[in-house]
């Protein structure tokens, strides 16, 4: 199976080394114009994973708390992780905006979304947020190494400095953690989470 260009082998090969910290494949992805569509794919498919999570905590819920599981399958796998790409691709174009505007790095915005997707790929832990009394501390760590993996990809790809990296790139995540964030308010499953997959799922006012 082909990704234009990209087949799933390279692709896999490509998450391999990634998560085991070889940053050297970096560079691979961000010369390879046919990975984008990959990148985007890593994202959407991380984002089912988590709302996977929130609706098998939805599903050990139900007998104690009444949570309408179907509904929070629409919502939270269906509906989040393609509210979670689309919100993800504004994460991706704040922090190009703000090393190429405000830092005047040399930045493709193309090669920012391919290596920033690929870096995405850790949020697929918040599977765990199925796991009852542990679903927050699962959820955070997962985004946390997306969020720290993500930092090391823009510095290296961009050679910007420490400083402007991480300032780009949490100003771009924090808009996306608030937008989510208000996601999971929009529409709500029994007051326990909306429009929002995984950690996202649960809504601000439990």
């Amino acid at each position: 199976m082909k990704l234009q260009g990209t087949n799933l082998q390279t692709v896999g090969s490509w998450l391999g080394r990634l998560l085991s910290l070889d940053f050297s494949v970096l560079d691979e992805i961000r010369a390879e114009p046919a990975a984008t569509r990959a990148a985007v794919g890593i994202v959407l498919t991380a984002s089912a994973l988590a709302g996977l999570g929130s609706w098998l905590w939805a599903v050990q819920s139900t007998k104690l708390d009444g949570v309408d599981t179907a509904e929070v399958f629409l919502k939270s796998l269906l509906l989040g992780s393609i509210i979670q790409t689309m919100v993800w691709l504004l994460w991706v174009y704040l922090t190009y905006q703000i090393l190429a505007r405000a830092y005047g790095v040399p930045t493709n915005f193309s090669e920012l979304t391919r290596i920033m997707g690929f870096a995405f790929a850790p949020v697929g832990l918040s599977l765990l947020v199925a796991v009852k009394g542990l679903a927050i501390p699962f959820g955070v760590i997962a985004f946390a190494m997306a969020v720290l993996i993500t930092n090391i990809a823009v510095q290296q790809t961009t050679n910007s400095g420490a400083r402007e990296t991480t300032i780009a790139n949490l100003s771009g995540f924090a808009v996306f953690a608030i937008v989510m964030g208000a996601f999971a308010n929009i529409a709500e499953v029994e007051a326990f989470g909306g429009l929002a997959p995984g950690i996202f799922f649960f809504s601000l006012d439990l």
